[in-house]
């Protein structure tokens, strides 16, 4: 039997969807079966590769660097899947949305900090205007709400699609 292909990415979020897939314990036993995961904070793959079955994609997008991962994200992936608040609404990360950047950088790189009072360029993506939901740059095929999902919704997500089932709307998974 073939494996599917699995990757995760970690957008501007705070890993917790992430805490939460590792949150399914001794579940991932019977997972490791049946996917290969290819990608993700967890493996060493240091370029988005093709050909992926489904990814998980935590966080908002929140610099033309995230813009054009997910563009190619999409490029690559048969099944994307927006995981978490933060994917699916902007949530936390679209919270600094009505404070310009250039203002909101100084007040944390310059005026929050006690030493080295510079904001940095090198090695640091530049923020768009505003944190946005990954709807709104690419085609996502399966909204998962939660901060973060329970484990159980993405046992239950993976399970579906694992066995060739279009995954049930959960009524339980809420909002924040």
């Amino acid at each position: 039997m073939k494996k599917v292909k699995v990757a995760t990415v970690w957008l501007d979020g705070c890993s917790g969807c992430h805490m939460s897939l590792l949150d399914i314990d001794a579940a991932v036993i019977a997972l490791a079966g049946k996917i290969d995961i290819v990608y993700g904070p967890l493996v060493d793959a240091q370029e988005f590769p093709e050909g992926v079955d489904v990814t998980l994609v935590e966080g908002a997008v929140s610099s033309l660097e995230d813009a054009h991962r997910i563009d190619l994200i999409r490029q690559r992936t048969n099944i994307l899947i927006a995981l978490g608040d933060c994917a699916v609404t902007g949530n936390v990360p679209a919270m600094r949305n009505k404070v310009p950047v250039a203002k909101l950088l100084q007040r944390v790189y310059v005026e929050g900090a006690d030493t080295g009072k510079v904001i940095p360029t090198d090695g640091v993506p530049a923020l768009n205007r505003h944190a946005r939901p990954l709807q709104e740059f690419v085609k996502v095929d399966i909204h998962v709400p939660g901060c973060p999902p329970p484990a159980k919704a993405i046992l239950g997500l993976l399970g579906d699609l694992l066995e060739g089932r279009k995954p049930a709307a959960n009524p339980k998974v809420k909002f924040g």
